[in-house]
């Protein structure tokens, strides 16, 4: 199988995402925004899966907007616990950073995509 770097780095993030939220019921009792993180944050990886097996180009666009737009709230979440002291600062850097990596890949996927796409759409003349 070829290795794809979008696939991983969403698929390592849920991961994190995951223990994220195990931290944040166990150690931090929080429930209610930690839950909305959990299902942002592994939404990526699940989107990236789909766009993976897109059955068009319009339907890989559609998933991978999916994808950045949960990155997007991922990264309200993430912000949103980090500055009510429910992550400290160092996790927070590290997950938050990893999480806009994920995102600028998704933008530039996506901008080369619809690129490509219009180009192999245009006559030859």
């Amino acid at each position: 199988m070829k290795e794809n770097i979008i696939q991983q780095k969403s698929y390592a993030f849920a991961s994190r995402i995951i223990k994220a939220y195990k931290y944040l019921v166990g150690e931090q009792r929080e429930f209610v925004l930690s839950k909305q993180l959990l299902r942002s944050g592994t939404s990526i990886g699940a989107n990236v899966e789909e766009a993976l097996a897109a059955s068009s180009t319009a339907d890989f666009i559609n998933k991978l907007n999916i994808a950045a737009k949960e990155a997007r709230e991922t990264s309200y979440w993430l912000r949103l616990l980090h500055d009510n002291d429910f992550l400290p600062t160092e996790a927070f850097d590290s997950i938050h950073i990893h999480n806009l990596e994920i995102s600028k890949l998704l933008s530039s996927i996506l901008l080369s995509t619809k690129t490509n796409a219009k180009t192999n759409a245009t006559p030859n003349s």
